[in-house]
C-alpha cells in the first residue's frame, strides 16, 4: 500500500507537523508513505515539493485580495478563511499517480484550488481527509466559534462584511457539489472535531471518524529536568510554566486569561509567585512577557525536535488557555514528556487532559480556575503521579504504533457509512 499524504507546507503550523508525523509513523509500521507539499522546509527524501512556479506568490496574494475585497476590510479576519480559488492541479505527479491512497490535511493559502479538490475527489483513488481545523466541512472558515449555519447551509459568513458576493454560500454549494459521489473519509483529530464534522451538511453520506495525532515517544519523553535547568542557571527551587503558539497574539489562543491568572497567582499565592518563571515560545513572546507578573524566559525560534523535547522537560507545567482547539500538538508533546497540563473545557482539549488526573481542566473562560488548577497542578503531594500519568496517557494514546494500527484499518475499510 502506497500512501501519499498532501499539505500545504512540510514543518510550519500545527498541521503540518502532525501530517509530517504520521508520514514517519506509518513508514514505521509497514505502510509506505510521502507528502507533497507546496513548502518543504527539510531534505527529508520522503517529502516531494510541488514544481515551483513564478505564479505561486500571485496565487497567494490573489486569493487573499479577493477575500480582503468581500471582507469589509475588518482588520484580522482576513486570515481567518479561505475560499481556495486558486491552486495547482497534482494529479498528474507521479507520486499521485502511484498512490493507493489519497490522504488530504491541511492544503489552503494557495496551494489547492475547489477545481482541484474535485480532480483529486473524483481520481478514483481511495480519499482520507484528516480534519486538523473545519474548513473542509464549512464553508470559508477555519473555526466557527459560536456559529452553526454549516450544519445547514453557510451564509453571510460574520467573517466578511456585506460587500461583494456571498463567498461563503458560493464555496459552501460548491464543496456540496464536489464532495457528491466521491466516497471520503473524513478522520477528526480529536472526537470533538468529528462530531462537528458529523452535524455539517457537506458529509452526509460520507464516513466520519477520528484518530489522534502521532507523535514520537522516544523523542519526546523525560529527561534530567535538573541538569536541563543547571545549564540554564536556574535556581533550583524554581518553578517552571511553559505557553506556546504559533501566534501568541492570536485571540484564540487565550494569552489573555493566562496572564489574568498569573496575576491571581501573584495576589494570593506569594510564596509560589516568587519562584515562578514563565517559558514563552512563539510569535511576540516578547511583547507578551512585558505584561506577565513574573520572570520569563523566551527561547529563540526552535525548529530541532529535539531542542524542543528539552524545552518541555525544562517545564513543570504546560498550560494552553486556547479558547477553541482541536487536539493541539503541544498538549500531546508535554504529555509525552512527562509534563502534566492544564487547559480550559472547549473542543479536544479535555479528552487529552484527564481532570486531576494528568492535569487540571478549568472551566471555559475562567481565569480564577485557571489559576487555581494551575496551582493544584503544582502541589508537591500529587505532582509525581500527575507526571507518570501524562506520560503513561501519551504513549497508550498518541504512540506511533497507536496511530498507525488505526490509520491502516481506515485505508482498508472500503464502507462508506459512519464508524
Amino acid at each position: 500500500m502506497r500512501v501519499l499524504l498532501i499539505n500545504t507546507s512540510e514543518k510550519v503550523g500545527g498541521a503540518s507537523i502532525a501530517c509530517h508525523r504520521l508520514m514517519d509513523a506509518l513508514n514505521h509500521n509497514g505502510i509506505k508513505a510521502s507528502m507533497l507539499v507546496r513548502d518543504k522546509q527539510t531534505d527529508c527524501p520522503d517529502v516531494v515539493q510541488l514544481r515551483r512556479r513564478w505564479t505561486l506568490p500571485l496565487i497567494f496574494v490573489w486569493e487573499r485580495l479577493m477575500i480582503f475585497l468581500n471582507n469589509g476590510f475588518k482588520y484580522g479576519k482576513v486570515f481567518q478563511a479561505d475560499i481556495a480559488n486558486v491552486g495547482t492541479d497534482i494529479t498528474s505527479y507521479p507520486e499521485f499517480k502511484e498512490a493507493d491512497v489519497i490522504h488530504l490535511h491541511w492544503v489552503n493559502q494557495g496551494f489547492l484550488s475547489l477545481s482541484n479538490l474535485k480532480s483529486i475527489l473524483h481520481s478514483g483513488k481511495k480519499i482520507v481527509i484528516t480534519l486538523h481545523d473545519q474548513w473542509y466541512f464549512t464553508g470559508i472558515c477555519h473555526y466557527s466559534a459560536d456559529c452553526s449555519r454549516y450544519e445547514h447551509q453557510c451564509t453571510h459568513c460574520e467573517l466578511l462584511g456585506p460587500c461583494g458576493m456571498d463567498l461563503a454560500k458560493s464555496v459552501f454549494n460548491t464543496k456540496r457539489t464536489i464532495y457528491q459521489n466521491a466516497p471520503i473519509t473524513f478522520v477528526g483529530c480529536s472526537r470533538w472535531m468529528a462530531d462537528l464534522a458529523r452535524r455539517s451538511a457537506l458529509t452526509v453520506g460520507h464516513v466520519v471518524t477520528n484518530i489522534p495525532n502521532a507523535i514520537d515517544t522516544a523523542l519526546f519523553c523525560p529527561r534530567d529536568k535538573a541538569a536541563l535547568r543547571r545549564a540554564q542557571g536556574w535556581d533550583e527551587d524554581v518553578r517552571v510554566i511553559l505557553f506556546g503558539a504559533q501566534r501568541i497574539t492570536d485571540e484564540r489562543k487565550g494569552f489573555r486569561y493566562l496572564v489574568e491568572a498569573c496575576n491571581i497567582i501573584h495576589e494570593c499565592n506569594a510564596e509560589l509567585a516568587k519562584r515562578l518563571l514563565v517559558i514563552i515560545m512563539g510569535g511576540d513572546g516578547r511583547t507578551a512577557a512585558e505584561v506577565l507578573p513574573f520572570n520569563t524566559w523566551i527561547p529563540d525560534y526552535v525548529s530541532d525536535m529535539n531542542r524542543m523535547a528539552d524545552i518541555y522537560n525544562l517545564a513543570d507545567i504546560y498550560v494552553t488557555p486556547s479558547l477553541q482547539d482541536n487536539l493541539p500538538n503541544t498538549i500531546v508533546e508535554a504529555m509525552a514528556c512527562g509534563v502534566p497540563c492544564v487547559g480550559f473545557n472547549v473542543g479536544g482539549i479535555p479528552e487529552m487532559i484527564d481532570h486531576r488526573t494528568n492535569g487540571y481542566v478549568a472551566a471555559y473562560k475562567d481565569a480564577t480556575d485557571l489559576a487555581y488548577g494551575i496551582m493544584w497542578t503544582l502541589d508537591s503531594t500529587r505532582y509525581a503521579t500527575l507526571c507518570s500519568n501524562a506520560r503513561s496517557k501519551a504513549v497508550d494514546t498518541y504512540s506511533e504504533a497507536s496511530v498507525a494500527k488505526k490509520y491502516k484499518e481506515v485505508y482498508d475499510n472500503d464502507s462508506n457509512s459512519h464508524l
